[in-house]
């Protein structure tokens, strides 16, 4: 029964898509608002429909109902039920379901809040919307249908892979991911809908989507953070970042759309890039697709991906076909898309925010090219070819210098002309605090040149980001004999856009401070302890007090509980484990961490005697790695603030534009 009404909900809702799809453009130039009014509801339809597969396919999880072909192969009797749930995003299938329930739900989110915008923009988005939808339809009622039937039916099945119910952030990492990803889906809409309106000249797309821009993006960088929380957390080996092609997969979308809101600025601002603000959101949509096809078609090796049979061409048929028609519609508009201003001073804000875009694109390039081209190699010789850390970090790390450079110079330099006397005074906090982190980090020790550049220029960022709140809530203190605190408030609510760029910025300066710091001056050492025998790694002193062992309810554990001392004083305990799952062959090895100020104790446990007579540990001190997190959650608040509703409403009509009438044409 839950089987047959998942499948029948899903067949019903690519067949209500594809008539909704079909009706648009036809409501938009008849102009029938009746036609219109039946496509968006087939947009609301949609969700509903999707949303009744979804909570069908969880049920079907939960009561471990295996005659469904998805339930049979991750679910288990043994799981949890959190990891149950959550193992709806799990695998290949799941994860489709999952995505399409996001889609239908961003879909329906926008018609309802532009359901009463005169013109076709909005029509011609919802349709973009509503083909994105049925290719992920016809992706379920194909390669990747999840309701198949299963007979005979089993008693049990293997459970999800052991790593995905390892940890709790496997519920907060894959939502947040596909909270971004499906989210870029919504500005794309609207920039093929003002390709396809002829709307494009102006900036109502970019100014009806930024928030929705500004959420997608905060989702996306709170799922990078979450995963590199997760790889540091779950897989033991100490590191948060390894440039893996999925890792790449979700970072490659997100320098696009970084590059894009800013660049956004400079179109409402000047007039100016309107061409490379829409080639660069609609790369953005593709890469994320891109990011899906890389993740979901098998042709990757990664703990992130899914391997599965033939759904690799569809997307790679998708992608084709929206670069395509990408094209043509570029083409059509390219009289539109001439750019209204110019430079009018080669030191200005407006060049900053260029230099960044180009070094955004270069980066994005970067990785995109180092995380393809062994797929391209073997495809084209049958050569294995690795591309690893080494290439990426040579590559990267001038632009990402580059970039935190940038993030200090721009907030400071004025729009439209140069920059006047006061530049000085707006740059010397930057300048005097990354002068006291370059000088802090070689009394440290650090030697290589990248460190050192990357603390002075964040130091430089830091330094000028926070003086614009200084500047800006003296300036109302003064001005409205307001408190400091209440000035600052006021001031960061009454221009959120502005103020939660600089927020951001100082989230980037904070998570490039702990990856510099955590790269440069990281120690550790593997020790053979019996108990009572301690081992000590950059000052701090672990003693091995006892090995152990438990029964849950999925899987067995070995552990090690280790004891923090302060000369003779046990300050704290630490316990890293080891989880042996039914399905795997091997264990899963769960590192245990203790986290301050100024850095994390990261312990792992590497083997044992089965009497518990000695372990082997790695102890691994990680400077200031908390700050990657800390600057994580800054970065988000920026995007929250970016995102937040202000009241202010574009215009509901676009001169030109024709309205919808009821009735026949």
């Amino acid at each position: 029964m839950t089987r047959l009404l998942a499948s029948n909900a899903i067949l019903v809702a690519a067949a209500i898509t594809a008539l909704g799809a079909f009706l648009m453009p036809f409501a938009v130039r008849r102009g029938r608002r009746d036609w219109l009014m039946l496509g968006y509801a087939a947009v609301y339809t949609n969700f509903v429909l999707v949303t009744v597969a979804t909570l069908a396919l969880v049920w079907g999880l939960v009561s471990h109902d295996f005659s469904i072909a998805y339930v049979a192969q991750v679910g288990s009797r043994a799981t949890p039920t959190f990891y149950t749930i959550i193992s709806l995003w799990g695998a290949l299938e799941g994860s489709i379901v999952f995505w399409a329930w996001v889609l239908a739900m961003y879909g329906a989110a926008v018609v309802w809040f532009n359901r009463n915008r005169e013109g076709n923009l909005v029509p011609y988005a919802a349709l973009t919307l509503l083909v994105v939808s049925l290719f992920f339809h016809v992706l379920l009622i194909g390669p990747a249908n999840p309701f198949g039937a299963v007979f005979p039916v089993p008693f049990d099945g293997p459970g999800p892979n052991p790593l995905l119910q390892n940890h709790i952030l496997m519920g907060v990492h894959p939502p947040l991911l596909y909270l971004g990803y499906v989210g870029m889906t919504v500005p794309f809409a609207f920039a093929v809908g003002a390709m396809l309106s002829g709307e494009v000249a102006s900036d109502d797309w970019i100014r009806l989507t930024r928030r929705w821009t500004v959420a997608s993006w905060g989702f996306l960088t709170a799922a990078i953070i979450a995963g590199m929380w997760w790889s540091y957390e779950v897989l033991g080996w100490g590191g948060y970042w390894a440039w893996d092609p999925v890792e790449n997969a979700s970072f490659i979308p997100w320098l696009t759309a970084t590059a894009y809101l800013h660049s956004v600025m400079v179109q409402e601002r000047r007039g100016m890039l309107k061409l490379w603000n829409l080639n660069l959101m609609v790369g953005t949509f593709v890469l994320t697709i891109l990011g899906t096809f890389l993740t979901r078609s098998g042709i990757i090796s990664s703990v992130h991906a899914f391997t599965t049979g033939t759904i690799g061409y569809f997307f790679l048929a998708f992608i084709g076909i929206v670069l395509i028609a990408a094209l043509f519609m570029v083409a059509g508009n390219s009289d539109r898309l001439a750019s209204d201003g110019k430079l009018d001073v080669p030191v200005s804000r407006e060049t900053a925010f260029l230099l960044q875009n180009l070094f955004f694109t270069a980066f994005m390039f970067t990785v995109l090219i180092g995380t393809l081209f062994p797929l391209v190699a073997e495809a084209a010789r049958g050569v294995k070819v690795s591309v690893g850390e080494p290439f990426f970090n040579k590559m990267s790390l001038p632009l990402m210098v580059a970039l935190l450079f940038l993030m200090g110079v721009g907030p400071a330099l004025p729009w439209r002309k140069a920059a006047g006397p006061e530049l000085k005074g707006r740059l010397l906090p930057g300048i005097v605090l990354g002068v006291l982190m370059l000088v802090a980090v070689i009394v440290a020790g650090g030697r290589s040149v990248y460190a050192m550049l990357a603390f002075l220029f964040a130091g430089f960022a830091l330094g000028v980001n926070l003086q614009e709140f200084v500047r800006g809530a003296n300036a109302r203190v003064k001005a409205h004999g307001e408190s400091w605190p209440m000035a600052l408030v006021r001031l960061v609510a009454g221009n959120r856009r502005r103020y939660s760029g600089y927020v951001a910025h100082i989230g980037v300066v904070l998570v490039a401070v702990g990856v510099a710091a955590s790269s440069t001056f990281k120690k550790e050492q593997e020790a053979t302890l019996k108990p009572g025998e301690t081992v000590t790694v950059a000052g701090k002193t672990l003693r091995f007090k006892s090995a152990w062992g438990r029964q849950e309810r999925q899987r067995e554990v070995i552990g090690a509980t280790m004891e923090l001392m302060d000369g003779d004083r046990v300050i704290g305990t630490i316990e890293p484990r080891m989880n042996y799952y039914p399905t795997s062959q091997q264990p899963v090895p769960t590192p245990d961490v203790r986290s301050g100020w100024t850095g994390d104790i990261y312990l792992n446990l590497m083997a044992f005697k089965q009497d518990g007579s000695n372990v082997t540990v790695k102890v691994i001190w990680e400077p200031l790695v908390p700050w990657i997190w800390i600057g994580g959650l800054v970065l988000c608040l920026g995007a929250i603030l970016g995102a937040w509703p202000t009241g202010d409403r574009p215009a509901t009509r676009t001169a030109g534009a024709p309205a919808l009438r009821e009735g026949a044409a």
